[in-house]
């Protein structure tokens, strides 16, 4: 399953904004966090003490490890399925609720975790958190059949979601506060896209070593591996006050399950078919019916948890489609292409050369993004982005049976780059905005990021996933209609075929068939090359109309600066 990689995507960044947006603000103005309602005033918070570079060296580590521990856990199974099902005597659709499992809680958890965090504070936060997950690690161990794999996939979504806010706090803590925004942010982000293409180059020596076992005993370790950061290396103290309310939990609630019943449906759709299951549809009806619910209660309430209002203003909803165009996009390295090597057949050591390059050019995309983040270069950044985006993908587009990774070297580091460049400066946009409006309305961003990225990279693997397998049906119709035995090319082509079984098969009709089902599957794998192809051109196609758009945005702004700019007094 793709949608794993994605979703991961790249995946739970979700968590990691919300925890900035209150350390940066309790840096920035030595305020108290999240404070909705009138509160007796907490203790001061002891202004940030300058770190050396050492030290600030160590908080990076550390915040890398974190991450790579959160991601390796969600991604390690989700990139292995093919493999990790027959250790589980599993079919590929049962393995695929593995993916579903560490989804559905995963998705919403962060949205509570602010509050949490603002109301017990950081160091119990942390403590709690990576003790939870080195639990959860170990379960793995015992994990013997895909039921109690499934339960432990579920367990995990949950442990994991604090840690991708634990790694942004550390990647935070390394920087001043005027650098918060801007390096760390980037360098951040940049993190959350490595864990991919590292699970990528490990997990086949960890499945040679010991399958399933082998993957989580690595979990386990670098979990083990964490808890000594989380005491050793202290976060700069933020106050803490009572902001949970009765009817958050409920709001909570009902938002959880939305988001979790539609992870469910985005992951298990494609292998179901939408259509084909109707328990699919009940998912759906439910998710519509709790996330409405949801919304009147918070449309009703005095100091709602998340503000909809703000949500459904023009600059939000301009601000959620671009993060969500941009997630789809970046859909196309993290599902398309993986799946593109799997379907030409290629082996770990023909693509692991690939993936140093994607992890090569993802590290130099950040590094370079940390350099040009500034309020003024956000658009810039984005053109650059963009246009990396949709060339890479249209270079993929021109694959054919015979592409080997040495041909999308070059393509994929441009994606890998874009990606990476791309996000940090819309989030830093974004985040000052609802910093803008006050705390409180931190919580409001959180639940549009995670609707776009998390929700986002599941959107781009289902609807790439289903293109692909309606495409392949339209290639291989047309390429079947011209596979006739008739035509003497295609009866040499099934007598070459069949030449492989002559000496051990006599009867010449059972040799034919044998020539007749080789060819077919040819004509099945050239029509998956095809239908991979447009998925490829597809990706292209949609960063242009976003590169476009982006331009004509830039041109309608100056155009309008012009023209309300006052006309120049005239010489006395």
């Amino acid at each position: 399953m793709g949608a794993g990689a994605t979703a991961a995507a790249n995946d739970n960044r979700l968590a990691i904004e919300l925890e900035a947006a209150e350390t940066i603000d309790e840096d920035q103005r030595g305020e108290t966090a999240i404070a909705p309602e009138p509160e007796p005033a907490p203790a001061p918070v002891p202004a940030p003490v300058e770190k050396g570079l050492l030290l600030s060296a160590v908080y990076v580590v550390g915040s890398v490890l974190l991450f790579l521990t959160q991601g390796l856990g969600m991604n390690l199974a989700l990139a292995n399925l093919t493999q990790v099902q027959g250790s589980l005597s599993a079919t590929s659709i049962e393995a695929g609720w593995l993916s579903a499992a560490y989804m559905a809680p995963n998705v919403s958890l962060s949205i509570a975790l602010v509050k949490i965090r603002a109301q017990y504070g950081l160091r119990r936060f942390a403590e709690i958190s990576i003790a939870g997950f080195v639990v959860v690690s170990l379960m793995n161990v015992f994990v013997s059949d895909l039921h109690s794999a499934i339960v432990v996939r579920f367990i995990s979504g949950i442990a994991a979601a604090p840690m991708s806010t634990l790694g942004f706090l550390y990647m935070l803590e390394a920087f001043p506060p005027a650098r918060k925004l801007t390096v760390g942010l980037a360098l951040a982000l940049t993190c959350t896209t490595i864990s991919a293409p590292v699970t990528r180059l490990i997990s086949p020596t960890l499945i040679e070593y010991g399958q399933w076992h082998a993957l989580y005993t690595l979990e386990m370790a670098l979990a083990l591996i964490a808890l000594p950061i989380i005491y050793l290396l202290p976060l700069t103290p933020v106050p803490h006050a009572k902001v949970i309310q009765r009817m958050d939990i409920l709001s909570y609630l009902l938002v959880a399950v939305a988001f979790g019943c539609l992870a469910v449906v985005l992951t298990m759709g494609r292998l179901y078919w939408w259509f084909e299951a109707p328990w699919l549809g009940v998912l759906l009806v439910v998710s519509i019916t709790t996330l409405t619910t949801a919304v009147l209660i918070e449309l009703h309430r005095p100091v709602p948890l998340i503000d909809v209002r703000w949500i459904a203003s023009k600059e939000i909803v301009h601000f959620a489609a671009v993060l969500l165009i941009f997630r789809l996009v970046a859909s196309e390295q993290s599902t398309v292409a993986a799946n593109f090597y799997q379907q030409l057949g290629l082996q770990f050591e023909q693509v692991a050369t690939l993936y140093w390059i994607i992890l090569a050019a993802a590290i130099g995309g950040g590094l370079l993004c940390a350099a040009l983040m500034n309020p003024q270069h956000a658009e810039r950044v984005h053109i650059l982005a963009l246009s990396l985006l949709a060339t890479g993908a249209y270079m993929d587009s021109q694959a054919t049976g015979l592409t080997r990774p040495e041909q999308m070297y070059l393509s994929q580091a441009m994606i890998a780059s874009g990606t990476a460049l791309f996000l940090p400066p819309a989030m830093a946009r974004g985040f000052k905005a609802a910093l803008a409006k006050g705390p409180s309305y931190i919580l409001s961003f959180i639940v549009i990021f995670l609707f776009t990225q998390s929700i986002g990279s599941l959107i781009g693997s289902a609807a790439f996933g289903t293109f692909v397998t309606i495409r392949e049906k339209f290639h291989s119709n047309i390429l079947a209609e011209r596979i006739v035995l008739s035509n003497p090319l295609v009866a040499q082509r099934v007598n070459q075929l069949s030449a492989a079984y002559a000496k051990v098969m006599g009867d010449k009709t059972l040799l034919g068939g044998e020539g007749t089902v080789l060819l077919s599957q040819q004509v099945t794998r050239e029509a998956y090359i095809l239908a991979y192809n447009d998925a490829f051109l597809l990706a292209s196609a949609v960063a242009l109309f976003a590169l476009a758009g982006l331009l004509l945005h830039i041109f309608y702004n100056w155009l309008r600066q012009r023209l309300s700019a006052p006309a120049p007094m005239p010489a006395t």
